[in-house]
């Protein structure tokens, strides 16, 4: 059999049982060793379930408590002075204090609360890494033995392990350097003695194998980080052990010669992304280096086909011998754990999946029908295979005439609001005759226990739909009280009945499913269970419009409608792989466009179509970013765009990089946009300055997902730093994100903070 491996396993738990610990621990309702505990049960778990599909090494390091990025970062010392003492150890305390501003009382550590470290997306992905700050007189040393312990853990459980570390160049290029302009690869010299010391104790441990990830190679490179990859991997090559260099989410392409001249001893490809490019490597490759072959979707919940799988890659196969590697196309941490124990699918549907357990067993599979075609395993397997995909490529529940027609029917009309900004801007003001500077929120507010436990009870039957609904409402009502006690200008109506801001809308569109247990790590203790969009969407009923108009009721102030926009549903789900990425947009947009419409009928003034994920979903190569755009824009507009001139929609982006395309957020002509941009102390704000944004616009004052409560004169600050590009009258006063993970005294406390700075900003202009 060809050897088999993966390049990284989720970490959560199959019933998220390391969120479960970790918030635990921060709430300091358990232990320090019983969360190590936890965490040691998991990744044995893990492991085990690797070795016993037949993994001939087993990733070790994927594990994080909180972020992969972030825990390299500690072991190479990469902290930021805000965050420690001098001559202070790291320790996991510390990790947390870097991803939350504040760290855990009980380990009885004296620091002052401050802003955490920056969060961005990984890549194109929903999941979400702590970005490195480098100091321009940074050191890097071993500083935290996680990693060592771990492989020390599975050595000690009998597995063969294959180490998982981020390569120096893309450890660096994903960083941002702190203090003054000075250029990071300059750091280069004085990481890659680490890295060295890093491999050495490796290799005292045991690992022969060990996977540098530089998935920045999937991407258009400056020519002097290209040429660094040479004098780099030349340091690390004497190392002893040999190195899997692995890129993913896309080809090489152009920097392909680059990672075929290097001194590693295998290359993994994504076959996945760019599946012509296997046979290139293949071709190129020196007689002593292996090909790790990424065939199997690691970024999808869809079985493979394995019999085209076969079809497509024996030859390879047969070429290459012993010297190919099967794997997934990337990290299984982007896909849910196991499908066995799901109980919320039907047989049909469920018969067309694999997690990541499933897709262990479709890489056995594979390869040892590459060796033993005829085996009784491989002929089950395979006629099950086939029957999956001719079930799915024949079901009536996939395809809908109505649907396809009417995208087909879209017009450029559709896609336009009557009037131009300006207008529509004098329109709205009379209308809503909002103060300068006006304050509002994004949109949720905190999911109690009790309203937790209330749609638990009612999901289990033990409450009826009447009594769900009734304490909805009174959730409801009371998330007005308090907004207005607090006299923040627009309101919201607190999504109380909302689970997750993307599972509430699949819940109610047809051509999608849901799980019960399909949860992916978003970022932290953050999970998600991704809705499945297996057939053309539609929308059968008004989804929000009840709960909305029921805050409206209650309020003279304005209560903002909330939706969650395509190109978000699209990119935060696990989407067709049988219909391009636009076509599912445009349906999605034609769903939501009569939810748009709908809210309006009943006196929504206020509409906002949520789009943080506008950003995530560009494409890696900057030749695609053009079509992308204009359609991901255009879906947004279709869907924001059956109101009158009055109706003011919003729209919400976060924790991602806008200013290389704000021209293409500019084309999304949302009256107002929210963006995340307290983490960066408004750097994003920048390109503010260099590009005229035309329409209004809330950089967010301060940061949700830290469990500190800022004092006003840090936001008010924030503000004036915002005004240096943004103009008064287009100015918006808000949190970077939703409320929902938050409790209600910090949000009282931090929103009271955040109005009294809005209104000291407001008076000097009066």
């Amino acid at each position: 059999m060809a050897l088999t491996h993966i390049l990284g396993f989720p970490r959560i738990g199959a019933r998220r049982e390391l969120k479960t610990a970790v918030e635990a621990y921060w709430a300091g309702a358990s232990t320090l060793p019983e969360l190590e505990a936890v965490a040691r049960e998991l990744r044995a778990r893990h492991w085990q379930t690797q070795a016993e599909a037949g993994l001939g090494l087993v990733a070790i390091g994927d594990f994080a408590y909180y972020d992969q990025v972030l825990e390299l970062s500690g072991l190479l010392g990469v902290i930021p002075p805000r965050f420690t003492a001098a001559g202070e150890s790291v320790d996991l305390d510390l990790l947390f204090r870097m991803a939350r501003g504040k760290g855990v009382q009980a380990c009885g550590h004296q620091h002052a609360e401050t802003f955490a470290c920056e969060m961005t997306k990984w890549f194109d992905t929903n999941y979400h890494y702590i970005v490195p700050e480098f100091q321009e007189d940074q050191a890097f040393g071993i500083h935290y033995a996680g990693l060592f312990a771990q492989v020390a853990e599975a050595r000690d459980l009998g597995h063969a392990v294959k180490p998982v570390l981020l390569g120096p160049l893309s450890y660096l290029y994903l960083g941002k350097a702190k203090g003054g302009a000075f250029d990071k690869l300059a750091l280069l010299p004085r990481l890659l003695p680490a890295y060295r010391q890093i491999l050495a104790r490796l290799a005292e441990l045991g690992a022969d194998w060990v996977q540098l990830d530089e998935p920045i190679l999937a991407l258009d490179l400056p020519a002097a980080w290209r040429q660094a990859f040479a004098g780099a991997y030349a340091s690390l090559a004497a190392s002893p052990v040999k190195l899997l260099l692995a890129s993913y989410f896309g080809g090489y392409e152009d920097n392909l010669d680059c990672a075929l001249s290097l001194p590693v001893a295998g290359l993994h490809c994504d076959a996945v992304r760019a599946p012509d490019e296997a046979w290139a490597i293949a071709a190129a490759l020196r007689a002593e280096q292996v090909l790790s072959l990424g065939l199997v979707d690691g970024r999808n919940i869809w079985r493979t086909d394995l019999r085209a799988a076969l079809d497509r890659w024996q030859p390879l196969a047969a070429a290459l011998g012993e010297r190919l590697w099967l794997s997934a196309s990337c990290s299984l941490l982007h896909v849910p754990v196991d499908l066995a124990p799901e109980q919320a699918l039907d047989a049909e549907l469920k018969s067309w999946l694999a997690f990541a357990a499933q897709k262990l067993a479709e890489l056995r599979v594979l390869a040892l029908a590459l060796t033993q075609p005829e085996h009784p395993e491989v002929r089950t397997v395979l006629a099950a295979s086939d029957a999956a995909v001719a079930s799915r490529r024949s079901s009536p529940r996939v395809q809908r005439a109505e649907v396809q027609a009417a995208v087909a029917a879209l017009r450029p009309e559709h896609a336009r609001r009557l009037s131009p900004y300006a207008e529509r801007a004098r329109t709205q003001q009379a209308a809503l005759n909002l103060p300068l500077l006006p304050t509002t929120t994004i949109g949720s507010f905190p999911q109690t226990p009790a309203i937790r436990a209330t749609r638990k009870a009612w999901r289990t039957g033990q409450i009826t739909e009447a009594d769900y609904r009734a304490v909805m409402l009174r959730e409801i009502a009371d998330c007005v009280r308090r907004q207005e006690a607090l006299e923040l200008d627009v309101l919201v109506h607190g999504e109380a009945e909302r689970n997750d801001m993307v599972e509430y809308f699949g819940e109610l569109l047809d051509g999608v499913a849901f799980t019960e247990n399909g949860w992916v790590q978003s970022y932290g203790s953050r999970c998600v269970k991704p809705p499945l969009i297996y057939g053309d969407v539609a929308r059968p009923a008004a989804m929000t419009v009840e709960w909305s108009a029921a805050a409206q009721s209650l309020t003279t102030r304005p209560v903002k409608g909330m939706l969650t926009g395509p190109v978000t549903i699209l990119a935060w789900s696990f989407p067709r792989d049988d219909l391009s990425r636009e076509q599912v947009c445009l349906q999605l947009a034609c769903a939501l466009r009569q939810e748009v419409a709908d809210l309006e009928q009943q006196g929504i003034a206020i509409i906002q179509i949520d789009e943080p994920a506008f950003r995530e979903g560009l494409p890696l190569r900057r030749r695609d970013w053009p079509a992308y755009l204009d359609w991901a824009a255009r879906a947004f507009r279709i869907s924001a765009s059956p109101v009158a001139d009055q109706t003011q929609i919003h729209t919400h982006m976060c924790y991602a990089e806008f200013n290389d395309i704000l021209p293409a957020i500019a084309a999304m002509d949302a009256d107002v946009i929210t963006i995340e941009t307290s983490r960066s102390d408004m750097e994003l704000l920048a390109g503010f300055e260099h590009f005229a944004y035309p329409n209004g616009i809330g950089p967010g004052v301060y940061d949700i997902h830290s469990p500190r409560v800022p004092e006003s004169e840090e936001m008010s600050r924030l503000l004036r730093l915002a005004l240096k590009a943004i103009p008064a009258e287009r100015l918006w006063v808000n949190p970077d994100c939703g409320l929902k993970t938050r409790a209600w005294p910090e949000t009282e406390s931090a929103l009271k903070a955040m109005v009294a700075a809005a209104r000291e900003v407001r008076a000097e202009f009066v």
